[in-house]
């Protein structure tokens, strides 16, 4: 954007193109004193390009930001479009703020300076996830599963003591089941230890006491088989409600599951835990935000940095002759108006003067008038004559 120096004769022809105005606009310089400060067009035309370059660049990140949150590309262009704009309001407030009187000022610089990196540090963000886009999509999906380990503890820890409860009462009663059933099992091996030979008596057969040995073996075997029958619909509604414990589960977690998602706090997340598990990614994150954060930092440095020139000198100038000419136009003002009501007052005053000296004998031929009349008329009385007389003929006090 470097201007040619022109001779002193041409000057005045030089005409600037859309584009640099438009950076001129960027950099918050008035066109019509920055055309003639032949230095300083290019210094502010370099300000408006940082500009132009934060705001490109706050117009992509807030466009892959709402990418991220919204469902519809033209939407997040939009929205993108919008937000640029509105830090491109800011950048421009911010380096509209700083001129020759305050450019060495720490408090509204360190204000300036914070207020760019709050802004730059959030900016960073999208861009960073743009960066590591694969890299963040792994760790999400890794995150994912340990969340669903998560969320498959809590549900375990949830329905606990209801499923202890339940395992409880199942196996209290299949232990009472597998006791009965050792007791038959005992029985029949002793009964038929008895008719083989093998035990009790001794001898093989049918004998007496093989024969009470096979009563009380089936009398154990049939109460087993009550006891079974008894306990099956017990055994039916513990299986059921064990079961619904664990479809409660399952559908919670299928319901978790699909609430998983790669959004933007989502990927905020795994980028955080990327960076604390990955060293070399841990540095470029750091350097890459300090890279980042310098862009939105731009044009307040640029602005602070580069010297004042001719233009700050006729901006101060200009300032100054028309808070002169303001306050010369305003005193003048006040001046006419004092005139004015001077010369009002004055006119004024002698029109009543003038108006009252004509009225004084027609007032007194008028009261003379009413005097007669009330000497001719002897039913009106004095004081009823005297306030006919007052309300016609006396002033009233202006209020």
């Amino acid at each position: 954007m470097q201007q040619q120096a022109l001779p002193l004769s041409q000057r005045e022809t030089y005409q600037p193109s859309l584009f640099t105005q438009f950076l001129w606009w960027l950099a918050t310089a008035e066109k019509e004193i920055i055309a003639s400060c032949a230095i300083d067009r290019n210094r502010y035309a370099i300000t408006g390009m940082s500009v132009l370059g934060t705001w490109l660049f706050a117009t992509l990140a807030w466009s892959y930001f709402f990418s991220t949150v919204v469902n519809s590309v033209i939407a997040a262009v939009l929205l993108g479009i919008f937000m640029g704009g509105i830090i491109l309001s800011i950048d421009r407030a911010l380096i509209k703020g700083i001129n020759s009187q305050n450019k060495r000022k720490a408090g509204p610089f360190l204000i300036r300076a914070l207020l760019a990196l709050t802004i730059g540090t959030f900016m960073a963000q999208p861009a960073l996830l743009y960066l590591f886009d694969k890299e963040i999509h792994v760790q999400i999906s890794l995150d994912n599963e340990q969340k669903k380990k998560a969320k498959k503890l809590q549900l375990d820890s949830l329905y606990a003591t209801r499923k202890t409860e339940l395992l409880q009462q199942k196996n209290l009663i299949e232990t009472t089941q597998n006791n009965q059933y050792t007791e038959v099992a005992a029985a029949r091996n002793n009964f038929i230890a008895e008719t083989d030979g093998t035990g009790g008596s001794g001898k093989i057969g049918l004998k007496d006491i093989a024969k009470a040995k096979q009563d009380a073996y089936l009398k154990l075997d049939e109460n087993y088989r009550q006891l079974l029958s008894a306990n099956q619909p017990k055994l039916a509604v513990l299986d059921s409600s064990l079961a619904d414990i664990e479809a409660s589960k399952a559908k919670e977690q299928q319901l978790f599951n699909s609430l998983l998602n790669d959004g933007f706090l989502t990927r905020i997340e795994a980028l955080h835990n990327l960076i604390e598990n990955n060293n070399a990614a841990q540095f470029r994150y750091y350097l890459l935000i300090i890279i980042l954060v310098l862009i939105e930092l731009m044009p307040v440095v640029a602005k602070t940095l580069l010297p004042n020139g001719t233009y700050d000198e006729k901006v101060r100038l200009q300032e100054e002759m028309e808070r002169t000419t303001v306050n010369s136009n305003i005193q003048k003002e006040q001046q006419l108006k004092e005139l004015y009501n001077q010369k009002a007052f004055e006119q004024d005053s002698a029109f009543i003067d003038h108006f009252f000296t004509q009225a004084k004998e027609e007032r007194k031929q008028k009261m003379m008038d009413t005097l007669a009349k009330w000497k001719q008329n002897s039913d009106e009385s004095f004081d009823s004559m005297w306030t006919d007389l007052k309300k016609n003929f006396l002033t009233k006090q202006e209020n």
